[in-house]
């Protein structure tokens, strides 16, 4: 008999959505003037306490803009602001497109972007093909860091450094690139290592992060406040594990997120989550196998939860290429069995280290 109850107060769909990434436009948004016209341009009032306010905060920002990219770039740079900017689409092409590109570089989606230009019709095109984006008149400039949408919960370890670690991807990619030969071969040249713990107090701000922002590489999409993951933590009947990630080019931070509910004879794994940055590292069935192993070392049969949102089919093949089985259905709810009789060993190239 499947329960459709859900444990969580935390997960109707209507929650507060919070930013991820801001893209700026340059000419009277970013900078007064415009720079392919005007003498000089010259920062806006408060824009540089505004940017370093949201990378504090853990918001990515990036620049669709249609300017020269050399021109843009230098200006940037003369205002102390190019590092902050990650993936800038500097070019002739649409804002929506523009918008679009970064997204796809980010791996996130259209609706946690917010949009910020001086331009109505730049705007309007961005919000007719691209209804999702949050879409922001620089008029209104003054009263960004006030908005909902820009103020996360808690602030991490992860937040404050998320910048630098997707600039840190962006080697890794470079490196993938010029790397001549199969994709294991280059992973093992990463020097990797996985890191499986309990989660501990000081990780429940990271583990409630994780639940609201992962929707792609999460197999339920249940997400539990930082008290709800409290009472997971410090009670008998669950299981709460993270797990961190690091490498040559340093911490990709706390990536990966498992609830196990563990009943007297069956665990069900109420949550399995994965960041999307780690997608391409191969590592997204090593907590999988991990919770496996110690469900087979207890005796107890293993179930587990699916639940669809149309964006996580790869955690339902994870599931899938990993020996379990559907019993039960009801909507999008899927209800997995696993007999335990072939878990997967831990990759050649990633070292797998277990903090009990």
């Amino acid at each position: 008999m499947i329960s459709t109850k859900i444990e969580s107060s935390s997960n109707n769909q209507d929650e507060k959505k919070v930013i991820k990434c801001v893209v700026w436009d340059l000419d009277n948004t970013l900078w007064n003037g415009v720079l392919l016209e005007d003498d000089q341009v010259t920062l806006r009032e408060d824009v540089f306490s505004i940017v370093k306010t949201l990378d504090s905060r853990g918001i990515l920002q990036s620049v669709a803009s249609k300017n020269e990219y050399k021109k843009a770039i230098a200006e940037l740079q003369t205002f102390g602001l190019n590092e902050y900017f990650i993936y800038p689409q500097i070019n002739w092409n649409s804002k929506a497109a523009s918008i679009q590109e970064i997204a796809n570089l980010l791996n996130i989606g259209i609706d946690v972007i917010a949009f910020i230009d001086d331009q109505p019709f730049e705007l309007e095109e961005v919000n007719f093909s691209l209804p999702k984006i949050l879409c922001i008149n620089a008029a209104d400039l003054a009263d960004l860091l006030n908005k909902p949408e820009m103020n996360p919960r808690f602030i991490t370890e992860d937040s404050k450094t998320r910048r630098l670690m997707y600039f840190s991807d962006i080697k890794r990619q470079n490196a993938e690139k010029e790397f001549v030969g199969a994709q294991e071969e280059f992973l093992a040249t990463l020097n990797m290592t996985f890191t499986i713990s309990s989660a501990e107090e000081e990780d429940l701000q990271r583990a409630e992060e994780l639940t609201l922002r992962t929707n792609q590489l999460n197999t339920t999409g249940y997400t539990y406040s930082y008290e709800e993951l409290n009472h997971f933590r410090q009670s008998e009947k669950h299981k709460l594990l993270i797990a961190s990630l690091d490498d040559k080019y340093g911490s990709y931070g706390k990536i990966g997120l498992a609830l196990v509910e563990c009943q007297d004879s069956v665990w069900t794994i109420k949550l399995l989550l994965m960041s999307c940055r780690v997608m391409s590292r191969g590592v997204g069935t090593i907590m999988l196998n991990y919770i496996m192993s110690l469900a087979k070392n207890d005796h107890v049969r293993l179930c587990a939860e699916f639940v669809s949102n149309q964006r996580n089919r790869m955690m339902y093949i994870a599931y899938k290429f990993a020996g379990f089985k559907e019993t039960e259905k009801k909507g999008d709810l899927v209800i997995f069995a696993n007999d335990l009789t072939r878990i997967q060993a831990f990759p050649e190239y990633m070292k797998v280290e277990v903090i009990d």
